[in-house]
């Protein structure tokens, strides 16, 4: 402002800066932006500037940490100089200065943090389209031109946040048209909108790195800090008095831990063992497994045992084997029962510091307490007394539910998190783990945060709902006077046609509702690997939708398929099965022959590579599927009917030349047919087949398990009665398929694709004397044409 000169009212410094009046007033609203905005006027030092840097003066006013107001002169002369211009380097900028807090910073470093004086390349900018284009590929043919292009642009941005919008829209553009050439009629036409029972908002991808070639260019965990970064601000806890904890580690908490751990990343999978893993905690997997081995660190695989009556030995042996399953290898096993006697000792401290007491209340009277923002009576009895009832709680001498050990927070806390937190209960229950030796056990929100600090844990990565709960977290360690971890919390993952809860899991499981725990409807990781998907498939998947933070989003089924049907296009070798066979007699062809074809095991198998060969036999006998023949024939039927001519696979042409059946004309017995052994008629229909591998021998016969979504609606979880969504065609069991000779050495763990019907693995029920095969996932073309 000039000198000697009066301030201008606030309405007019605002709309002075370029602010629209709408916004301008809405400022003057709230007393505590309109502080903010004058002061950050005030350290610009202008008095009218341009829109652009305006509207960013105005996000620094409503958004700047409070724990950085030291800063706040720096950015705003970044942004009046123009070196910060855009909103993603002020959104980088305030992240740095949040994590950053009160301490000094270099500017180097927050410079290359806001990408200030960063120059992408045209070639920079080609590689990310190029990830977001293969990543999209399904729905680009699919939805062709009436793609979301702003959507393809949001997720390059991602990538590339300092990249020219319009370089990035351009070259968008070129691939889209490389890709699908010349727009046609159709694509011109405006998209029919579907009726949708209720909108999903689907998951934008942010930071990720794409499946092979393009993955090892991108790395999801660039966002994680280094362990010798962590001593800035964590969290700010807010008392209802109006004081302020804001969490760090100081310099020499800090420096013990480096000393213990040598600077090595240390992060942990914490399952609770009380039911099977899903894929859920695949992405969980992926995020602490994978960190610690993108920077040359460790994972602990720690099991959160806390509650006795509801963990077995049989959650913990499955899940130490699905972990290796999945192709993680523990640091270390351990245990949060490991940590009792620990965790019970610094109870004790807690107490004699006067932040824990022992309690009386009953559940329903917390929850009313809780409600009114009352203290429980019990609240400030003396130290000793509730040292030595505790200790009573130790020993046995109290009844079960008639005491808890509660933490000292601040009951009139808008954070139900922080309102006095039960620390420790009594159950007279004898520990999978740790035998009959306690009869309290720590809760959760005791226990979590101090083994997280006693394991030296560098990052303790969660998901978002217990976003609310980091506040607690850290008011326990800092308490204590223990090391803080970093704490991130990222967006759990949803799947489409499921349920993802244990409570619900477990519900459908012992109500029998499905097959067990590895029922291959359900997505736990035992029911994906029984139904023939590969690790490989899910961690591809996993890393394909990235780390985000964005919740209460739902990703669709499809694009798990998409990544299973990737891999198995590569390593599942083509058979043929008929499901559902009807007898065709090939009538020119003598009853004792039997000729040996050569049939593909893969589509592009070189003629002189007789490994990619199988041997099919075609004798007088023939089995298509029912589905392939028709008495009436059509334009768009491509199968048999009589006085039409198709090709069997691999084989020869047939014609029709009379049908056998039934007291019901519709009762298909027997198709009799001529073959064209010299291959000169060109039919358009290609049909699988098998034939008796000899006269008179019934060829191989198999079980097929078709399996389809478990549930009608996209997110049955959010129904009142979920369990009367269930899809009562979820599972097909066929008998009596018919199968080529290849298939009758197959073993568990052998998978194939069934030429025209999808992606097929062994079963676990399978025998030598009776294989099964489940479906893994029908082919691509068939399922973007709606088929079954």
């Amino acid at each position: 402002m000039g000198l000697g000169r009066p301030e201008a009212p606030p309405l007019e410094q605002f709309l002075a800066i370029g602010l629209d009046k709408r916004t301008a007033q809405n400022a003057l609203v709230n007393q505590k932006v309109t502080a903010n905005l004058l002061a950050v006027i005030k350290e610009a030092g202008v008095e009218m500037c341009d829109k652009t840097i305006g509207n960013l003066l105005y996000t620094v006013a409503t958004k700047y940490p409070a724990n950085a107001l030291v800063h706040r002169p720096v950015l705003v002369n970044y942004v009046v100089s123009t070196k910060i211009k855009s909103s993603a380097q002020l959104d980088a900028a305030l992240s740095f200065l949040t994590n950053v807090g009160p301490e000094p910073f270099e500017l180097d470093k927050f410079e290359q943090a806001c990408g200030i004086g960063v120059e992408v390349s045209p070639e920079e900018i080609q590689a990310s389209v190029k990830a977001i284009v293969d990543e999209n590929m399904d729905a680009i043919l699919e939805q062709r031109y009436h793609i979301n292009v702003g959507s393809l642009c949001g997720q390059v941005r991602k990538l590339q946040p300092w990249g020219d919008a319009k370089i990035v829209k351009e070259e968008l553009d070129r691939k889209l048209f490389e890709i699908l050439g010349e727009k046609t009629e159709a694509d011109e036409k405006k998209p029919m909108k579907k009726k949708k029972e209720k909108p999903v908002k689907t998951e934008v991808q942010t930071t990720v790195a794409t499946p092979p070639p393009s993955e090892e260019e991108l790395n999801p965990y660039t966002i994680f800090p280094k362990p010798e970064d962590n001593y800035k601000v964590h969290t700010e806890i807010f008392y209802s008095d109006g004081s302020i904890w804001r969490c760090h580690n100081t310099r020499d908490l800090l420096d013990k831990h480096l000393k213990v751990t040598g600077g090595k990343v240390l992060t942990r999978f914490p399952p609770e063992p009380n039911g099977y893993l899903h894929i859920g905690h695949a992405k969980a997997m992926f995020i602490d497994f994978g960190l610690a081995k993108d920077r040359g660190g460790s994972c602990y695989l720690r099991f959160d045992d806390t509650n006795p009556e509801a963990e077995k030995t049989e959650y913990i042996d499955h899940i130490k084997e699905i972990v290796g399953w999945m192709g993680w290898e523990p640091f270390k096993i351990t245990y949060t029962s490991d940590y009792f006697q620990d965790l019970y000792d610094l109870a004790v401290e807690l107490i004699k510091k006067g932040l824990a007491y022992v309690d009386h209340q009953t559940p329903e009277e917390i929850k009313e307490y809780r409600e009114k923002m009352m203290n429980s009576p019990w609240r400030d009895r003396p130290i000793d007394e509730s040292l030595k009832l505790f200790d009573d709680m130790r020993r046995g001498l109290i009844e079960e539910g008639k005491a808890t050990l509660r933490m000292k927070q601040d009951m009139q806390s808008d954070n139900k998190n922080m309102n006095d937190l039960i620390a420790y209960r009594i159950k007279f229950t004898p520990h999978p783990h740790a035998g009959d030796k306690w009869c309290i056990y720590p809760s959760y929100d005791y226990a979590h945060c101090i083994v997280d600090s006693l394991e030296n844990i560098t990052h303790s990565l969660c998901t978002l709902e217990f976003e609310i709960r980091r506040p607690s977290y850290y008011w326990l360690l800092v308490a204590l006077g223990l090391y803080q971890p970093y704490v991130w919390e990222y967006s759990r993952l949803n799947i489409s046609n499921t349920v993802m809860s244990k409570r619900k899991l477990n519900r459908l499981v012992t109500e029998k509702w499905v097959d067990g725990w590895d029922d291959p409807r359900l997505l736990t990781l035992a029911g994906l690997r029984r139904r023939g998907v590969s690790a490989t498939a899910i961690n591809s998947f996993i890393r394909g939708i990235g780390i985000t933070r964005s919740d209460n989003s739902l990703i669709r089924i499809d694009r798990l398929e998409y990544h299973i049907r990737e891999e198995l296009n590569k390593t599942a070798p083509r058979t043929m099965v008929v499901l559902n066979p009807v007898k065709v007699m090939i009538m020119n062809l003598e009853e004792d022959k039997v000729i040996d074809l050569d049939a593909k095991m893969w589509p592009d198998a070189p003629a002189d590579d007789a490994a990619s060969y199988y041997k099919v036999p075609f004798s007088r006998i023939v089995y298509i599927d029912r589905s392939d023949f028709r008495l009436k024939d059509s334009k768009d039927f491509y199968g048999l009917a009589p006085g039409k001519s198709v090709l069997l696979r691999y084989a020869f042409p047939i014609k029709c030349i009379a049908v056998v059946t039934g007291d019901d004309p519709e009762d298909i017995i027997e198709i009799r047919a001529e073959y064209d052994p010299l291959k000169s008629t060109k039919p358009k229909g290609v049909l699988h087949w098998v034939s008796e591998p000899s006269p008179g021998v019934e060829p191989l016969k198999v079980e097929v398990r078709l399996f389809d979504k478990l549930f009608l609606s996209e997110n049955p979880a959010e129904l009142e009665d979920w369990l009367s969504d269930l899809n009562p065609n979820s599972k097909e069991v066929i008998q009596g398929c018919y199968a080529t000779p290849f298939l009758a050495k197959a073993v568990q763990g052998d998978k194939f694709q069934f030429e025209r019907l999808g992606y097929f693995a062994v079963d676990t029920d399978s025998t030598p004397e009776k294989l099964v095969f489940n479906r893994i996932v029908t082919l691509r073309d068939s399922y973007s044409k709606g088929g079954k």
